[in-house]
């Protein structure tokens, strides 16, 4: 069932009750899963060399969640590691559950080295793929792992169930320690060394160096038709996915059903799932699945390697075929398959708005103030890289949580001045005047009433170079209305509106030198960070924070922190 929204906040209302009453005659069925998570370092060993990889529970990728919609999930995480760690539920909607969200320093401090947190949340209302990741400087590089949501019990897929399931999650190698290249770029100024390898179910695969034995092989028969959960969990780059000689035909994609349609080729931004039925009905053999980046910022360098897996119908033993790929920069092979989305079932889309957000999003640069060592300044021409949205860099707290500084009233942790729009109106995807690339630095926020109806305008930036973001909202599905290039016109792009079956996603690609319009409803109280999840722009300041208020009802209300809630 997906969750849907009204045009009235009667009728908004009213779904609020049925979804509760929904969720109450599915508690019986409901189940409570406990897991242990130990984040520690791990010896992993890849591209012939041995890195002390920090993991959870030794296991990289980490343990894969199964659950069912409506199931609860207790897990309790604790820091062996030399390293602050949270961990985010990537896609659950975490209704009055904020504080199990997981971003540093937004919903809750870090866990410090050799401390604790049990994160408790239910599943309500989503069924298909999400994932978990750290969310704390780099970490998250390698500790991330599946969510897999199936029906509630009694329930099934709104398409034939497949002959088995199949779980592909894209990732990014560093034959370094991550931690080391980011810190390394943050003396700097400059961007991070690039990855080294995309992995596929944490193995590079035939194409890399002392890979081709441990390469991962997804074993399928004949005629039949397997559901492959395909995740990018990749720290910097949108990739490009397809398996040599077969068809996918797309049924979900963020724990939402779609109208299925049918490609050659996934696209996917770090953040990203995509859920799709694949029939096995090619001549016996060995078919490699492959993925390698999609770039859209012209003249950044890249990783341009390739990874692979091997399809392996059963008793074959032939060569692989390896299958064609898009060129690293074909924005249009991006654009066919991010515009293919359909919602599968008919939804209610919010069309009086209470806020209608202009937030521009892109890179920026930093002028290094008189005396700075040049070793501190080393983007172009002596400067640091820097990132915004609406001209704010955003910095993150260090003494006390977001959430924690609204839930107690702490003045002085953010303020509510966020801009609803630009604060200078320009050529977005032009030539940007030089004066515009220097953004401000703040820790500001948009403040909602619960209820409020959003549409957000996301509008990319030609400053330093133009690129396709990512752009992720927690605590929220949204409704993807529109995307197109150059300058969003209010006059002209508003035709292009789907009102009638928009995609339910959380995470939008944001086309290079474009735009992309979403809606949703404000019915998750709590604080929820919009970030870029490319994490090298996060950590430059693309993001911003919603802090949404407590609604009236017993259900509409943030919860109670937990007892273990970690101290700053």
């Amino acid at each position: 069932m997906e969750r849907v929204f009204s045009n009235t906040r009667c009728t908004f209302s009213l779904l609020s009750l049925l979804l509760l009453f929904s969720s109450v005659s599915s508690l019986a069925n409901a189940k409570t899963h406990n897991h242990d998570f130990v984040v520690q370092e791990t010896k992993v060993k890849r591209l012939c060399k041995t890195h002390n990889s920090i993991t959870v529970n030794g296991q990289f990728p980490g343990p894969t969640l199964e659950v069912n919609n409506g199931d609860t999930l207790v897990i309790h995480v604790t820091n062996k590691a030399r390293y602050n760690v949270t961990i985010h539920w990537h896609g659950v909607r975490q209704l009055t559950t904020a504080w199990a969200d997981g971003p540093e320093f937004i919903t809750q401090c870090p866990i410090r080295p050799g401390g604790s947190y049990t994160y408790r949340f239910t599943i309500s209302g989503q069924e298909g793929t999400l994932w978990w990741h750290a969310h704390s400087s780099w970490v998250r590089a390698t500790v991330y792992g599946a969510i897999i949501i199936h029906p509630q019990q009694g329930y099934s897929y709104p398409f034939p169930k497949p002959h088995r399931e199949s779980l592909i999650t894209l990732g990014e190698w560093w034959d370094a320690n991550p931690i080391d290249v980011i810190r390394e770029a943050t003396r700097t100024g400059a961007a991070p060394n690039v990855s080294d390898a995309y992995t596929i179910n944490g193995q590079p695969g035939d194409l890399y160096k002392c890979s081709r034995k441990d390469t991962v092989k997804v074993p399928v028969n004949p005629g039949e038709t397997s559901l492959i959960r395909v995740i990018n969990a990749a720290l910097n780059q949108q990739l490009f996915f397809t398996i040599a000689n077969h068809k996918l035909t797309v049924v979900g994609a963020d724990a939402s059903y779609v109208k299925p349609f049918t490609t050659k080729v996934l696209m996917l931004g770090p953040g990203q799932t995509t859920d799709v039925l694949m029939k096995a009905d090619q001549p016996t053999g060995r078919y490699y699945i492959a993925a390698r980046a999609y770039a859209s910022a012209q003249g950044a360098p890249f990783d341009n390697t390739t990874t692979t897996a091997i399809l392996e119908y059963k008793s074959a033993t032939s060569k692989p075929i390896m299958p064609p790929l898009p060129a690293y920069n074909d924005t249009a092979t991006a654009t066919t398959f991010t515009t293919s989305f359909r919602s599968l079932r008919k939804p209610i889309v919010p069309t009086e708005i209470d806020h209608n957000l202009f937030i521009t999003m892109g890179l920026g640069i930093n002028q290094c103030p008189p005396k700075t060592r040049p070793r501190n300044c080393q983007a172009p021409n002596g400067t640091r890289f820097t990132a915004s949205m609406n001209n704010v860099s955003f910095v993150l707290p260090s003494n006390v949580s977001i959430l924690q500084a609204h839930h107690q009233r702490i003045p002085g942790v953010f303020t509510t001045d966020f801009p609803a729009k630009p604060p200078v109106t320009f050529d977005y995807t032009g030539n940007v005047s030089r004066s515009l690339w220097q953004p401000t630095r703040g820790t500001k926020v948009y403040k909602l009433k619960y209820g409020s109806r959003v549409q957000i305008v996301l509008q990319g930036t030609n400053i330093f170079t133009a690129e396709n973001h990512p752009i992720h909202l927690h605590g929220y599905d949204f409704y993807i209305l529109a995307e197109g290039f150059g300058n969003f016109n209010p006059k002209t792009d508003t035709a292009k509106f789907n009102l009638v079956d928009p995609p339910l996603r959380n995470t939008v690609s944001l086309p290079v030198k474009g735009w992309a319009v979403i809606r949703f409803v404000a019915d998750n109280p709590g604080t929820w960070i919009m970030h870029c999840h490319l994490d090298v722009h996060i950590g430059w300041g693309l993001a911003m924070v919603f802090v949404v208020d407590d609604g009236p009802g017993p259900m509409q209300k943030l919860e109670q922190p937990p007892p273990d809630l970690p101290v700053c």
